[in-house]
C-alpha cells in the first residue's frame, strides 16, 4: 500500500525510499553524512524501567548497524491511562534515558499518546565521524559470516509471558536485550568488516535474506555453530514461539534451503523474531578472526557462523 504514495525529494537520501538499509541515509547541505531512524514495540518484560532500557538499546542498534555514531534521540510512548499510572509511564521513560545517556546520546524529550496498549521507541539521529558506513549489501565472495549475540529472546519472551521462564534465564534474557551494540560495532569498524545489520525482528534468517539479496550473493549457514540461549531449542520444540517467529519462517521458505538434519526446533530458533539482538557482519576471513579475537579482549560475544559464496542469492542451513 506504502508503495502507491508518491515520494518527493528522495533524490535527498543517499539510499533511496526503499532502501533495505538499517537507517535512512541523508547527506547535509555541508556533505556531512547523517542517518535517521525510528522503532517502537510492545513490552517484552514485566519491569517498566527495563522495558525503556531494552526499546532504547533497539533503537540505538539501526544507528549503531550501519557503522555509525548516535548522537541523539526523542521518544514515542503511547500507553492507556484507565490502565497505567503516570509513574509507570515516567519509569519507562527513565529507562531509556539512562541507557541512552549509557551510550553518550541525549534522549531530549518526545511524545507521548494514549492508545489502546503500551508502545515505547525512540527516533534517533546519528552521523559518521569517520566517514565508513556498513551497508547491508556489502558482502563480497568469501566473507565470513559473524554474530555478536545470541538468538532467542523472542521464544524466551513468550515462555516469560507465559511464567515458565526461571528467575537465573529472565535476568540474562533481560540484560542481553539491555545491552548496547555500541562496542562491536566500532570493533567492526576497525576490523574493516565488509557490510553489516543487526538481527531483530525478522530474525537470522530474514535479515541474512536480506543482506544476501542486497549483495546478489549465497550464504551458508552452519547451524550447529549458532549460539542460542539456554532452553530455546526445549521450548520451541513444546510449542512455546511467538507468532512473528512462526511467519517469519514461513517467509523464509522462498529463499532459505534446510538440510534435512535442521529440525523444526532448529528452524524456528533462526527465524526467532528478536528484540535488540546482535549485529549480523561480514568479513575477509583475515578481518574476521581479528574482529572475534578484538571482540574477546572487550568481553564481547561474537562467533563465525557461516560464509559468503557467489551463487543464486539465498541462504543455505545446514
Amino acid at each position: 500500500m506504502l508503495r502507491k504514495v508518491e515520494w518527493k525529494g528522495t533524490h535527498l537520501l543517499e539510499g533511496g525510499t526503499f532502501s533495505a538499509d538499517d537507517a535512512v541515509l541523508v547527506r547535509l547541505p555541508g556533505g556531512q553524512l547523517t542517518a535517521s531512524t525510528v522503532d517502537v514495540f510492545t513490552p517484552v518484560v514485566d519491569d517498566p524501567y527495563l522495558y525503556g532500557q531494552i526499546a532504547a538499546a533497539n533503537s540505538l542498534s539501526d544507528i549503531y548497524a550501519m557503522g555509525g555514531v548516535p548522537r541523539f534521540a526523542l521518544s514515542i510512548l503511547g500507553y492507556p491511562t484507565h490502565l497505567y499510572s503516570s509513574d509507570t509511564a515516567a519509569k519507562i521513560l527513565q529507562g531509556a534515558v539512562d541507557k541512552a545517556w549509557e551510550a553518550g546520546v541525549v534522549l531530549g524529550g518526545g511524545h507521548t499518546i494514549k492508545s489502546s496498549e503500551v508502545i515505547f521507541g525512540l527516533a534517533v539521529f546519528g552521523d559518521f565521524p569517520n566517514g565508513q558506513v556498513l551497508a547491508k549489501g556489502g558482502a563480497r565472495p568469501g566473507d565470513v559470516l559473524v554474530l555478536t549475540k545470541a538468538l532467542g529472546t523472542g521464544i524466551l519472551s513468550t515462555a516469560l509471558k507465559r511464567g515458565l521462564l526461571p528467575d537465573s534465564d529472565r535476568r540474562r534474557l533481560g540484560e542481553l536485550m539491555s545491552t548496547l551494540n555500541n562496542k562491536v560495532s566500532v570493533l567492526a569498524s576497525e576490523c574493516d568488516a565488509s557490510g553489516c545489520t543487526d538481527v531483530t525482528g525478522f530474525g537470522l534468517l530474514g535479515h541474512l535474506g536480506e543482506v544476501t539479496g542486497q549483495a546478489g550473493l549465497q550464504a551458508s549457514l552452519q547451524s550447529a555453530d549458532v549460539p542460542l540461549l539456554e532452553g530455546v531449542l526445549d521450548f520451541a520444540r513444546a510449542g512455546v514461539v511467538p507468532g512473528g517467529t512462526q511467519r517469519n519462517l514461513s517467509f523464509a521458505a522462498d529463499f532459505v534451503t534446510f538440510a534435512d538434519s535442521v529440525d523444526e526446533a532448529m528452524q524456528l530458533a533462526l527465524a526467532d523474531a528478536q528484540t535488540s539482538g546482535g549485529l549480523l557482519l561480514a568479513f575477509s576471513p583475515e578481518n574476521a578472526t581479528r574482529f572475534i579475537a578484538r571482540c574477546a579482549e572487550e568481553g564481547q560475544e561474537a562467533v563465525a557462523i557461516g560464509a559468503f559464496e557467489k551463487g543464486e542469492a539465498g541462504v543455505r542451513v545446514s
